[in-house]
């Protein structure tokens, strides 16, 4: 028998937030091998069809927020679907089994309140094997420089109220005029970046801070409810890039120079507290 429907109007008061919070925070961190675990222990019988059915039904709680975590798994594991990448190590075919288990279990883990005790199992069966609830992560791990990854994205949604803050547009302004300055120098150095991030297993926390970056800078104005209108959309595009080249040269500072640190991250640092230098 299924339970009646949980009425839940923000993640906060989600009954179940601890497992949710658990399989949002550990999706940046599925590795190649725990991917291929994953898909080797994905099914689709007739009784997970029909609970995960039942899970994505209008009468579960927050499916939008589920559907925005389907975008976002996406979004993380895009190279692994297209199947492209030189530095792939698992199978396009099998990146994709193995990411059907992973959606599974966010639709059971937000679910779970009007899932009966086995629907819920069925669909988190395979993730279950892979990652035991004991073992559950309470948030992404951004690195040594973690409170500095997170202050850097806390400030750029302050970046897209800067229509009602002079400071703000100032600041924006000034980041413009930085993006121009040793561009070559900053795609070698976000390539190198990036390289450390996939040496390190981190190419998936590279994108989950990415996105994250380009969601904060995106968002419309508290106060008009629009998008700032004194910048163009290159603009906005280019302080984007560089606020986003530096959140992730700060996820790997520890693994890339001083110098490649430097050439990514000095250009932001007004928008973070850099009172000293990132852990390296």
């Amino acid at each position: 028998m299924t339970k009646r429907t949980a009425h839940v109007n923000t993640l906060e008061e989600h009954p179940n937030l601890p497992e949710v919070l658990g399989v949002l925070a550990q999706l940046a961190h599925v590795t190649d091998a725990d991917l291929v675990r994953l898909a080797e222990g994905w099914v689709n019988t007739v009784a997970v069809a029909e609970a995960r059915d039942h899970a994505l039904s209008p009468d579960s709680p927050l499916v939008c927020e589920v559907l925005a975590a389907f975008e976002a798994v996406q979004a993380l594991f895009a190279d692994d679907v297209r199947g492209e990448a030189p530095y792939l190590t698992v199978e396009a075919s099998v990146a994709v089994r193995g990411l059907k288990a992973v959606r599974d279990a966010i639709a059971a883990s937000y679910a779970r309140p009007v899932l009966a005790r086995g629907e819920h199992a069925a669909l988190m069966r395979p993730w279950r094997t892979v990652f035991p609830a004991e073992q559950a992560l309470l948030e992404p791990d951004l690195g040594p420089n973690a409170t500095l990854v997170k202050a850097l994205l806390a400030a750029l949604p302050t970046l897209a109220a800067r229509c009602h803050d002079a400071a703000g547009q100032d600041l924006f302004d000034q980041l413009v005029d930085r993006s121009f300055v040793q561009e070559a120098d900053r795609e070698q150095a976000r390539d190198s970046a990036f390289q450390a991030a996939v040496v390190t297993s981190r190419r998936r926390t590279w994108a989950l801070v990415r996105r994250s970056g380009t969601e904060g800078l995106s968002r419309p104005c508290p106060t008009c409810r629009t998008s700032p209108s004194s910048s163009s959309p290159r603009e906005d595009q280019r302080v984007l890039a560089l606020c986003l080249d530096a959140a992730c040269a700060l996820l790997v500072s520890d693994a890339v120079s001083d110098e490649v640190s430097s050439v990514l991250i000095d250009p932001v640092a007004a928008l973070i507290p850099l009172q000293r230098r990132p852990t390296s």
